[in-house]
């Protein structure tokens, strides 16, 4: 693979920019569900996972919090066992 010189200083650029559209893409699918609850009068979901270095803290509420609740921790243990594999490999 033949790469050019001109091709380094754009890569930043579009990771910048990827990063930019996907963060208003989740940023407009949250809009858009907060009005769908709205208008609709009903009761909403939600779970959220946030990571503080190894220490998940898992959040929800709404009227089916345990199924979220349980996703949301499998999420964060494959998260981190998908961390310590690519680590591994890192090092051999």
């Amino acid at each position: 693979m033949v790469t050019h010189e001109n091709d380094e200083p754009k890569r930043p650029q579009k990771f910048l920019m990827l990063f930019i559209i996907g963060f208003f893409m989740i940023f407009a699918g949250v809009i858009i569900l907060v009005i769908a609850v709205v208008l609709s009068g009903g009761s909403a979901n939600f779970g959220a996972i946030v990571f503080i270095g190894w220490f998940p803290i898992v959040i929800g509420i709404g009227p089916e919090t345990t199924w979220i609740m349980l996703f949301a921790i499998i999420l964060a243990v494959l998260r981190i066992i998908i961390f310590l594999i690519s680590r591994r490999e890192a090092n051999v």
